[in-house]
């Protein structure tokens, strides 16, 4: 008698990316999945809500949800962003942590994320990011002093950028997660819609095209969005400020600077939506919109 093999089972579900700011989350989660998701700046902070990133594989389904760093929360949209963080966690079926190689040792940071996780009894698994930039004199203590966490259920060494170790990363992480059905269709890469992506892609180059606390102060509207018969899309923006001068800054002289953050993020959008995009942007000055809780979620940052 032949008889069929049983189908092999697959895992699913998701795995929320946890750490303080600048260690590497967005840059990790767009490796992972393979595709550019999660805008990525040298500032901290850049991150400001959950952005979902699915990954399908022979092995099964994960889904990330990259979160806000976590950090000391001032404003009313910092706290925001911590919330959006520490409250995904009973959310999730587990969790990746991230951290800096650079850091000396575990910070109050991670002790809130994994006190969270902890409570809510989530499997969680290290990765020490941007080994690149120490030595192994510098990796080994750090190792060592993590090792001290019996919680963690691996640790691995990764370089995001470079994607050294991160087979050996999703190796672990696929071993966090229940066997079960996809959560999403074979061709979902995230649940943020075009127009979400294309608020944080012109944010994206609000960050790394203005100093100081400028990028902080700055959240995008999406205003317009037409889609023309001749394929290509034009896409009206509204950047908000806090004050007069922050405004005068992003406009720049003779509008020099809107209309280079114009350029570089219209060739991002056209990129993302695989077309020709026109990009028109106006600034407006809100000095409320990061102190005030209804300022916030009218600007799109409110809790799922």
């Amino acid at each position: 008698m032949i008889y069929d093999k049983p189908p092999m089972s697959t895992v699913a579900g998701t795995i929320a990316i946890l750490g303080r700011p600048n260690v590497g989350k967005s840059t990790l989660l767009n490796r992972m999945v393979g595709e550019k998701l999660a805008i990525v700046t040298p500032k901290p902070q850049t991150t400001r809500n959950r952005i979902t990133g699915v990954l399908n594989d022979p092995r099964g389904q994960i889904v990330f949800v990259d979160t806000p760093g976590v950090h000391g929360a001032t404003k009313e949209l910092n706290r925001f962003m911590v919330g959006e963080a520490l409250g995904v966690i009973p959310e999730v079926e587990a969790a990746l942590l991230v951290v800096d190689a650079t850091t000396d040792r575990p910070g109050q940071a991670e002790e809130t994320i994994l006190r969270g996780l902890a409570d809510a009894r989530r499997p969680v698994v290290l990765a020490i990011n941007k080994i690149d930039t120490v030595d192994k004199a510098t990796l080994l203590p750090l190792l060592t002093r993590w090792s001290e966490h019996p919680e963690l259920r691996a640790m691995v060494p990764i370089c995001a950028r470079k994607g050294t170790n991160v087979d050996r990363l999703l190796g672990e992480l696929w071993g966090l997660l229940p066997e079960g059905e996809p959560l999403y269709a074979p061709d979902m890469l995230t649940d943020r819609s075009e127009r979400f992506l294309v608020s944080e892609l012109i944010r994206e180059q609000l960050f790394l095209g203005l100093r100081q606390e400028v990028p902080y102060a700055v959240a995008i509207v999406i205003e317009g969005w037409e889609e023309r018969a001749a394929g290509d899309v034009v896409i009206s923006a509204e950047i908000i400020v806090e004050r007069d001068s922050q405004r005068a800054i992003v406009l720049g002289k003779g509008g020099a600077m809107i209309r280079d953050i114009g350029t570089r993020a219209r060739g991002e959008i056209s990129d993302l939506l695989q077309r020709q995009a026109h990009l028109k942007l106006h600034v407006k000055v809100d000095p409320e919109w990061t102190t005030s809780s209804e300022a916030i979620a009218r600007y799109g940052y409110r809790a799922p």
